[in-house]
């Protein structure tokens, strides 16, 4: 489970992909499609187990929509990869979200390069915390659906040439 918010994380996992191509990933809400596509695609990487998720749109939400998906595909445990300036709300939301639906959490932080885009506040993580535990109970009789759940290699590259895009520097993908 990759949360949105770099492109570092997705580059990494792109890599990691290549050495476990049967291990399936969820991508929530991160950079462009054709930008992670273009990354697997350097990385050699198999996309046929990479899934798109573009509902979210926070750190609860990267949670919220991750877990009906996660327990669909019958996941048991899971490696979120995030970053070290997010870690603190990550590995609070992971531990409050999957773990109160039966998945075991491993966290993956990957190094970022320059200044991050988003400054961790402990009102923030606080807030999300708060409202974690309530879904935690409520999430056990309801589960968010997200429609915007796409596959990787169902990605139309020369669609989104036609629109022109533009992915993050880091990535070097021109």
């Amino acid at each position: 489970l990759v949360l949105g918010g770099s492109i570092r994380r997705e580059i990494y996992v792109a890599n990691l992909a290549q050495q476990y191509p049967d291990i399936p990933i969820l991508i929530s809400q991160g950079s462009e499609d054709p930008c992670i596509l273009l990354l697997f695609e350097r990385a050699k990487a198999p996309k046929t187990n990479v899934w798109l998720e573009k509902c979210a749109d926070s750190t609860f939400g990267n949670f919220f929509f991750a877990v009906p998906i996660l327990k669909q595909w019958g996941v048991h445990k899971v490696k979120v990869v995030t970053s070290p300036t997010h870690l603190p709300r990550a590995q609070w939301l992971a531990a409050i979200h999957l773990q109160s639906h039966g998945i075991a959490v491993e966290i993956d932080a990957v190094r970022e390069i320059g200044i991050p885009g988003n400054n961790e506040s402990k009102l923030k993580t606080g807030l999300d915390v708060t409202r974690s535990i309530i879904w935690a109970f409520v999430g056990q009789l309801i589960s968010p659906p997200c429609w915007q759940v796409i596959p990787l290699n169902s990605v139309d590259l020369e669609a989104w040439r036609d629109e022109g895009f533009k992915c993050e520097y880091q990535g070097k993908i021109s």
